[in-house]
């Protein structure tokens, strides 16, 4: 139960806000989520949300190449990245809520007005903009957590996010001063020509955010080396905070050592006692944490991991996959180096022996033509050379693509998305598959249950037959063929409870060949590895050892489990 000083055990939701300066990329949001895992760890519900200053409604429609992955909830809520750390640290699901963008903010006011709601009054910024803001925030402390964190995309002194920083200003004067508390993040560079760290760029961006009404409490400097006590009580002078509050973020050898530096640098007690929450009373416990880091820095082998994937030049576009590949990685004592393969050069530019090198192929989601080819390339160059291989939505489809030309003799089997006038669309919308006309636009989005079937791979990799998986996709295993691909060895072994979508595939005769049409990335844990890829990498570390290929023993990953 959270307790807070003299308050006479009176719960209220408390409000950490988190900006940045100087520079973007320097880590608000592992700073986050770091500072929610101290908070979670001290007995407190914790619940996390992001305010982007972008004009889109939602991420959804953005160039993964630009922006990143699309992260999505359970509930369907397509959301910047960020997500995806805040649940991986806090081991929470988070919701659509979560994530809240310029563009959806004056599409809802617009609305509004359009509606009649603001009675004829002019609508502007202050207050029915910053007020949409505020009660998108306010709405999550009515959930049942004791602190919300929110994260403020961008960088204070973009003229976007001007909006953002009006709303979370006059939120501590609605919420009360002893419920909010102000986290600055910004950099301290070091200048190699001097051989000092700089401090100015900290101190201009805290005068830039103080020239917006917000005085941090606490400022966290991103460093590539510890700041000194000089450089310390330098900035606390400087920036009008208590020294004890300046505290240092040096780069850190994995994301998941970020807590335990941040507690030892005092971050968490800092905001206990901003926001009046009894430290004694909420005592922390970092001991499972602490096991994490442990296995992170305890391997005893390296496995390479091929990402055959369309946005390979920007890894953050598979961030999910890249952080499901290594949580499972830790639950085996290996390190895994993941290889990232840019699909448009398989098998043409890249030498197909560099693919029968690997220990495990993973062929994560997409959308559109480019690159499929290469895909169905790498997933044939699995299937025949007994490669363990995980296929991720697209990667799934493009297995069965793979699995129908060289397997059912069917030369010309295509996904209508890339072919519509494919003479066998073994991947195809559903709308095509029973012959109507319309077919519709709307993608399959959030959480979906699948039935597995007994003694198939999947059920035993997870433990269960009845799973729920997060999904994004419009297209789907066209079950016209199911017969004919079951008949030549690839088993549709998970589908929806009506039996009408085909989830999982896999391939029995194969050190591991599965495909699903989920993202099971979503739901990967430092902590508690997803059981597909933990499949996967366990028959990676078989390859590696030079065992003769085989189905991995179940009970053995649900041990490790």
């Amino acid at each position: 139960m959270l307790v807070f000083r003299g308050s006479g055990g009176l719960r209220m939701t408390k409000f950490v806000f988190v900006t940045g300066g100087v520079s973007s990329s320097l880590g608000k949001g592992l700073t986050a989520s770091s500072l929610g895992r101290l908070l979670k760890s001290r007995g407190l519900k914790v619940t996390m949300c992001k305010l982007d200053p972008y004009l889109n409604v939602d991420p959804g429609t953005m160039n993964p190449g630009e922006h990143g992955e699309v992260f999505v909830t359970d509930d369907g809520g397509e959301t910047d990245l960020d997500l995806g750390h805040y649940e991986r640290f806090i081991d929470e699901s988070l919701s659509k809520m979560s994530n809240t963008t310029t563009g959806s903010v004056y599409s809802n006011v617009i609305a509004k007005e359009r509606r009649g709601d603001y009675l004829g009054k002019t609508v502007q910024v202050i207050p029915h903009i910053t007020d949409e803001i505020k009660e998108r925030v306010r709405r999550l402390g009515t959930l049942g957590a004791d602190v919300v964190i929110v994260e403020i995309g961008g960088t204070v002194g973009d003229i976007e996010i001007v909006p953002f920083i009006e709303s979370i200003r006059q939120f501590r004067r609605d919420a009360g001063r002893d419920n909010v508390c102000y986290v600055h993040l910004t950099l301290v560079p070091y200048l190699a020509p001097s051989g000092e760290q700089k401090t100015k760029p900290t101190q201009h961006s805290v005068t830039e955010l103080r020239s917006r009404g917000i005085q941090p409490d606490i400022i966290v400097c991103r460093s590539d080396q510890p700041l000194s006590d000089g450089l310390k009580r330098k900035i606390s002078l400087l920036c009008d905070v208590p020294m004890q509050a300046v505290i240092s973020a040096v780069d850190a050898p994995s994301i998941y050592d970020i807590p335990i530096t941040m507690h030892d640098e005092g971050l968490d007690t800092m905001v206990c006692n901003t926001l009046g929450i009894d430290l004694e009373a909420n005592p922390i416990d970092l001991s499972a944490w602490r096991d994490v880091v442990r296995r992170v820095h305890s391997t005893t082998k390296t496995l390479r991991i091929g990402v055959i994937g369309k946005y390979v030049t920007m890894p953050d576009a598979y961030l999910s996959v890249g952080e499901s590949i290594r949580h499972a990685g830790f639950a085996v004592g290996a390190k895994t180096a993941i290889e990232w393969l840019e699909a448009e050069r398989v098998p043409t530019e890249i030498d197909s022996e560099r693919i029968r090198q690997l220990d495990g192929i993973v062929v994560p989601g997409g959308f559109g033509e480019r690159g499929v080819e290469g895909m169905i390339a790498a997933a044939r160059i699995a299937r025949e050379h007994d490669i363990p291989y995980l296929g991720l939505c697209l990667g799934m489809q493009v297995m069965v693509v793979e699995f129908a030309r060289h397997c059912l003799g069917l030369s010309d089997a295509h996904s209508t998305e890339i072919s519509i006038s494919t003479s066998a669309p073994v991947i195809a919308l559903m709308a095509e598959q029973m012959d109507v006309t319309d077919l519709g636009g709307t993608m399959r989005l959030g959480a979906c249950p699948a039935m597995l079937d007994e003694g198939s791979v999947v059920a035993e990799l997870y433990g269960t037959t009845v799973v729920s998986e997060r999904h994004r996709h419009r297209y789907e295993f066209n079950s016209r063929y199911r017969a004919q691909f079951e008949a030549a060895g690839m088993r549709c072994s998970g589908t929806s409870p009506d039996g009408r979508l085909v989830e999982f595939t896999e391939i029995a005769d194969h050190p591991f060949y599965v495909g699903t049409q989920a993202h099971p990335e979503f739901k990967s844990r430092p902590d508690r590895p997803h059981p597909l890829f933990l499949g996967l990498i366990k028959a990676a570390a078989a390859r590696a050892e030079g065992r003769e290929p085989h189905i991995i023993d179940p009970e053995s990953v649900n041990a490790t489990l």
